[in-house]
């Protein structure tokens, strides 16, 4: 679809002159981003509102709104016949403006030129008291990843404090958590059916705070009921202890509701829609987007927009588990994949635009290559409180066979227009260096690894190792790094054989829980061995409503209840990142000073050699 052919009214409307082209005096739905509006199924608010739209809704869309002064922007479009919707960005607010040093970030990935004024910190909060200090009476519910992230008692590092459900803090009626395509549009159902916000109590995937005595069929015995907020403010083990539950309910077929006393009242998270079977997501991903940045940005620069526009998401959903990551949260672990010709269509659509050169820059989702992947008995799967498929082991249920894959990477390379597809997302090399007991999967992975190499890195493939220690790696649910030794061999072989020069390109975390320097010492060590000078290196984030960050908050592993030590301080933290770096002349006196401090001067020859003499030549006798 060309951009010079769209009109206005090709986007969803954001101002009342918007509404009247399109004849419409009052919107059913009127949602506000904390984000610029980019009409993208990559855009969480705008899947919701072509979601509505495409069940009759008419839905207005308010991009980053003035929280300042007399609120204008809250009120230009007035108020809504059904609800007002809050998306406060693709990201968390807080993850997305600051580091994990508490440092304002560059840009602002999802703000018009980077801008790092069109939001406030917690958005959530401050726009849903601005509605609800407007319109009082009209319902205000909350969805998006910072929604999602912090639907129950959860740890804020940029406060460092515990704090309530965010419809505590918000005063908002309603959560939607996760991806919200099926529980909005029966939301929209049941108020206009006449229902009061304050009866919608059936709907799965929601959460709302109610009194005991109206607690849908009361507490039952298939309810899990988690420690209290105020249980868990005096008593961190408490808080480890909700997390496992939380952790594991987040990702079961068939979950049980959650309920979680804070201020005499409860909040209560109703479980889980099934994952959504593939003729689900194809009808969520062949909505009319228009694929661009609403008209009002012309000749502004969206840096995440940039990045994904020439990009096609084929599955959602990640059984990796990683303890870091928010994505089970959000989107759950297994696995819903969208078909061939959905995703041929929406690289059809890419090959139509004006600056496409043929060239996509992704052809992956959350982890580049579960696509398809499930159970092979799905009655073993209902049953499973794993959060992860894949760590310690992976599971023996699972089918790991490739070829769905790579029918869709053929496919997709035969398109007219497509020069060449590359592979963007994070791959799992611990899915290609499994072996099964089926040849033809085993087969078809090592076909993948070899197509994946040979056809789809643009000079540098990015994997995620994450750390080189066997316990830190276990806690953060990673295989261990031999794997990566392993896979690293693999690529040198087939770029040798193919006379191909490209990089292997590995991700590390510095201070996450239980990692220590005498770790981060032997990382820059082996990675030393590997010839690696590190570029992409982060310290750990503690983000809402993950395994990684209630261990270093509490100071317990949820799962097991003992205790694990992390690096806090600034200083530590520092101590630690530096050994990314060893190769740094810089670096080199402060690393050799906490080698020494902490008995590990045997590390020093294997990062700088031998000490020299003044003469220049080793100094033997001290290796005697």
């Amino acid at each position: 679809m060309k951009e010079r052919s769209l009109q206005l009214t090709d986007w969803l409307p954001t101002t009342k002159k918007e509404l009247l082209l399109r004849g419409w005096e009052q919107p059913d739905v009127i949602l506000f981003s904390g984000d610029a509006y980019v009409d993208h199924p990559s855009f969480g608010v705008a899947v919701i509102g072509r979601t509505l739209e495409s069940n009759g809704y008419k839905v207005a869309i308010v991009p980053q709104p003035d929280w300042h002064g007399d609120f204008r922007d809250f009120k230009k479009l007035g108020r809504p016949r059904l609800f007002f919707g809050i998306s406060p960005g693709c990201m968390d607010s807080m993850v997305n403006k600051y580091t994990a040093n508490k440092r304002l970030r560059s840009e602002d990935a999802y703000s018009p030129d980077g801008r790092h004024d069109c939001r406030p910190e917690y958005p959530t909060i401050v726009y849903s008291h601005i509605l609800k200090q407007s319109f009082p009476d009209v319902p205000v519910v909350l969805g998006g990843i910072e929604a999602s992230l912090r639907r129950l008692t959860h740890y804020d590092y940029w406060q460092d404090k515990l704090r309530k459900c965010l419809l505590c803090d918000s005063r908002a009626d309603m959560i939607i958590y996760g991806m919200g395509e099926k529980p909005i549009v029966e939301l929209c159902r049941a108020l206009e059916a006449g229902m009061r916000i304050g009866e919608v109590r059936h709907i799965p995937q929601t959460v709302y705070l109610s009194e005991r005595e109206d607690i849908p069929g009361g507490i039952q015995a298939t309810d899990i009921v988690l420690h209290s907020h105020e249980e868990c403010l005096r008593n961190k083990k408490a808080q480890a202890e909700n997390f496992r539950h939380i952790e594991e309910e987040s990702n079961k077929m068939q979950a049980c509701r959650l309920l979680q006393e804070v201020d005499r009242r409860f909040v209560v998270v109703n479980p889980p829609y099934p994952p959504m079977t593939t003729q689900e997501i194809d009808a969520s991903f062949d909505l009319p987007y228009t694929r661009l940045p609403h008209p009002k940005y012309k000749g502004k620069r969206i840096p995440a927009y940039d990045m994904i526009k020439h990009s096609v998401n084929i599955h959602r959903g990640c059984f990796g588990g990683c303890s870091f990551c928010t994505i089970s949260a959000h989107q759950g672990k297994f696995i819903s994949s969208r078909s061939k010709e959905s995703i041929l269509r929406e690289v059809r659509q890419i090959t139509g635009m004006d600056d496409f050169k043929g060239y996509l820059s992704d052809v992956g989702g959350p982890s580049a290559n579960m696509y398809a992947m499930r159970g092979k008995n799905l009655s073993i799967c209902a049953k499973c409180k794993r959060p992860s498929c894949i760590h310690p082991a992976i599971c023996p249920n699972l089918n790991t066979d490739h070829r769905p894959l790579l029918e869709i990477y053929e496919a997709v390379d035969r398109q007219p227009g497509i020069r060449k597809s590359f592979i963007g997302s994070g791959v799992r090399y611990d899915l290609l260096l499994h072996r099964s007991n089926d040849p033809d999967t085993d087969k078809a992975a090592q076909d993948y690894t070899r197509e994946l190499i040979c056809r789809h890195v643009s000079g540098r493939l990015k994997v995620a190792p994450e750390h080189t220690s066997d316990r830190v790696l276990n806690l953060m649910r990673k295989p261990s790094f031999r794997q990566f030794i392993v896979f690293k061999r693999i690529f040198d072989r087939i770029n040798r054989e193919s006379g191909l020069n490209q990089q292997i390109i590995p991700y590390f975390i510095s201070s996450h829980p239980g990692c220590t320097e005498a770790d981060m010492a032997e990382l820059a060590v082996q990675t030393k061995q590997l010839d690696f000078h590190l570029e992409q290196v982060q310290d750990f984030t503690p983000t809402p409503m993950t395994i990684s960050t209630e261990t270093w908050y509490t100071g317990f592993d949820p799962y097991t209840l003992q205790p694990v030590k992390s690096p806090k301080t600034q200083q530590e933290k520092l101590s630690q990142r530096q050994f990314f770096f060893w190769y740094k002349p810089e670096e080199r006196k402060n690393i050799e000073r906490q080698l020494r401090r902490i008995g590990r001067t045997d590390l020093i020859d294997k990062l700088y050699g031998k000490p020299m003499q003044k003469t220049g030549r080793p100094n033997k006798k001290r290796h005697k």
